[in-house]
């Protein structure tokens, strides 16, 4: 399969900004065997703000632009250092990508893009692709990465994306406030109804991750929605077993 996994700062960094060793070894680990086994994979990884707010030792995270992008300059280079680090423990390349929203609309550059992400891909690299946070403001970003999530996985026909969440999956309502929540373990369409839960269904941004939902099926791409605590539960994932809220893909010629 060509799997698209988006990860947070959330199953990234402690809560003070720095590295969770523990949770990057084991991510790196999971991912190298998926590719050792034939998968192709591409990680769409957040993290760079809150990786330079602890290197750079600030006291929580910055407010104003200029320093969130200096942080995000500083961060950036510190997580490509530890994937390129770890992934070559397992013989694995890494190739990082940073984009901005004017890249995704602007039809050329997205078309360079998609074309070097299909080469790397074709060279056995594993791209590594982030918000460019250093240049991006609130005019030129994508906005979220599960979003970006979502486009990287349409740009390059995926056959499914992983959002690896602090949350399990899209429930019936909010489960830290409602013992009688759910979890929903398939949707085959996102309706108005399903859109409705974002605001009571806990954590983890589910707003976003359900219009990353939209895209990606709409274009016949599966979703997972899934918790990041234990990244071994991407070997689950690609053998097809029911993990976290699936979200299907439309098939050609089925509306």
């Amino acid at each position: 399969m060509r799997i698209v996994v988006k990860v947070g700062t959330s199953t990234l960094a402690h809560a003070t900004g720095r590295l969770n060793i523990r949770h990057v070894e084991e991510l790196v680990k999971v991912l190298s065997d998926l590719k050792n086994a034939g998968h192709e994979v591409i990680l769409v990884s957040s993290g760079a703000i809150g990786m330079g707010v602890g290197k750079l030792n600030l006291s929580g995270r910055p407010a104003d632009m200029p320093t969130k992008q200096a942080a995000a300059a500083v961060g950036q280079c510190e997580l490509m250092y530890t994937y390129d680090r770890l992934f070559l423990q397992y013989n694995h390349t890494v190739a990082q990508i940073l984009l901005t929203g004017e890249d995704v609309d602007h039809a050329e550059r997205r078309q360079n893009f998609e074309n070097t992400l299909e080469r790397l891909l074709e060279l056995g690299a594993l791209p590594i692709i982030n918000e460019n946070d250093t240049i991006a403001t609130a005019e030129i970003k994508v906005g979220d990465n599960d979003t970006l999530g979502a486009i990287v996985a349409c740009s390059i026909h995926a056959d499914l994306l992983v959002l690896l969440s602090d949350i399990e999956g899209l429930y019936t309502a909010d489960p830290r406030k409602d013992p009688e929540a759910r979890l929903i373990p398939v949707v085959e369409k996102v309706t108005p109804e399903i859109e409705g839960l974002a605001g009571g269904a806990g954590s983890g941004g589910m707003a976003t991750k359900l219009r990353a939902a939209k895209m990606v099926t709409a274009a016949g791409c599966d979703m997972i929605i899934t918790n990041g605590e234990r990244p071994q539960v991407l070997y689950d994932v690609a053998d097809g077993k029911a993990v976290g809220t699936r979200f299907l893909g439309k098939k050609s010629g089925i509306d």
